[in-house]
């Protein structure tokens, strides 16, 4: 099974290079971040056009997740239990969406999340940011527990290294790369769950995120801040990993680039 997560900021924007690279990828089940639009519309009808099964949770024109699988998609769950809200008045935003995808002993219970950017490290964004991230570490654990495989597909807006990033002094006074927002995500790893990319993208210089702003990408200045994480009982049949960096390039493309991982069947 190919199974990839990507940010793609804007499904609507980004519809003609999506279709393209699933064509092209033969990736089974993808988790999206930033569709940025409600649920009316997302563009159904293309993408099942191609052989997916889909799931969105969009409510405005920011946010927005979705999964898409070929290989099975029921038990669609948005949102997670005790997660936080975010301004006035306070309203939960499409930051997750979970599924069972695949069946039988191949059945993997998966999300897409986007978790919050956090914005600065004194803005009241951020501790929003690590608030979110404890409920969905709190479920997280449950999930793992109860269902055994789980994976954990998206957007962190953290940079849990600093080979993670293009420049730690660039970054020092900056979010995604404070020990907080490091000790939020580490708290997923001492809990059991793996990254499962990294092994097989060794860096430093290894990105999923270049900024549209100064030709970051050009300049292989990046962060590497989009991950799967699984489950310890999933985690060992992982063959293999990628980051499809040739897809940041070009006219309209994301910000980011997609991430992808082989796994073998149970």
């Amino acid at each position: 099974m190919r199974i990839a997560s990507w940010n793609v900021n804007s499904i609507r924007s980004r519809i003609d290079r999506l279709e393209a690279w699933l064509q092209r990828s033969e990736v089974d089940v993808l988790a999206i971040q930033e569709t940025k639009c409600k649920d009316a519309q997302f563009p159904y009808d293309r993408i099942r056009a191609l052989g997916y099964e889909v799931a969105h949770h969009g409510l405005n024109q920011w946010n927005g997740v979705a999964i898409l699988s070929r290989v099975g998609l029921a038990e669609v769950e948005v949102g997670f239990p005790q997660a936080p809200t975010w301004g006035e008045p306070p309203m939960a935003e499409a930051r997750a969406i979970g599924a069972t995808v695949g069946t039988g002993t191949n059945a993997i219970r998966f999300w897409s999340v986007y978790v919050p950017n956090g914005r600065h490290l004194t803005d009241p964004h951020m501790d929003y940011k690590v608030a979110w991230l404890d409920a969905l570490r709190f479920n997280a654990g449950s999930w793992a527990a109860n269902q055994g495989r789980v994976m954990l597909c998206g957007d962190w807006n953290i940079a849990p290294g600093d080979e993670d990033v293009w420049s730690m002094e660039f970054y020092a006074d900056k979010s995604h790369v404070s020990p907080r927002e490091r000790a939020a995500f580490q708290g997923f790893l001492d809990d059991g769950f793996i990254d499962v990319v990294r092994p097989h993208t060794p860096g430093p210089g290894v990105y999923t995120y270049w900024d549209y702003k100064q030709l970051r990408f050009a300049k292989r200045q990046g962060m590497r801040i989009d991950f799967l994480l699984c489950s310890p009982a999933l985690a060992g049949h992982v063959l293999g990993a990628a980051i499809d960096r040739e897809e940041r390039k070009g006219t309209g493309a994301s910000d980011h680039a997609p991430v992808v991982i082989e796994l073998e069947e149970a």
